[in-house]
């Protein structure tokens, strides 16, 4: 699909592709940190933007001659481990040098030999900045303002 004729007074679309990476909520910072040393994860007029799940849950069996046998002490062949996680979303341009870099970036920090990534073309809507800047939908004019901000997790 097309957007380049998109024309809708709200803004347009921009080809992006999208990262879903599965990680502990604790190494969502690092994680972060390490992609915006190779890409600035800009959306609009913002930086370092990304989307984080509520925390769930990842599960598998580890195969025999896994690392996991070789590492973790309370390894059981046929097993079912399942850990607390949580899915980072970020999008990038559709540019394989950027993509390679991102990837790079993530792997090298990441808590697993094989993270588990899943990469979506996609389209991602950019705002018409519209001076104007009376619509009563806003934070800064419904009386609700900013959400309040999570200062840790």
């Amino acid at each position: 699909m097309q957007l380049d004729n998109y024309d809708a007074k709200s803004g347009r679309f921009v080809p992006v592709w999208t990262l879903e990476i599965q990680t502990p909520l604790e190494d969502v910072n690092k994680i972060l940190d390490a992609v915006m040393e190779v890409y600035p994860l800009s959306y609009g007029r913002y930086k370092r933007n990304a989307s984080i799940s509520a925390e769930g849950m990842e599960t598998a069996i580890p195969d025999a001659d896994s690392t996991t046998e070789l590492h973790a002490k309370t390894y059981q062949t046929g097993a079912v481990e399942t850990y607390p996680m949580v899915e980072l979303k970020l999008s990038i341009e559709r540019k394989q040098d950027i993509l390679e870099a991102v990837m790079d970036a993530i792997h090298d920090v990441h808590h697993y030999e094989e993270p588990v990534i899943f990469l979506r073309e996609d389209w991602a809507s950019r705002a018409a900045y519209n001076p104007n800047r009376d619509n009563p939908n806003r934070w800064w004019n419904n009386g609700r303002g900013l959400p309040n901000k999570i200062t840790s997790f």
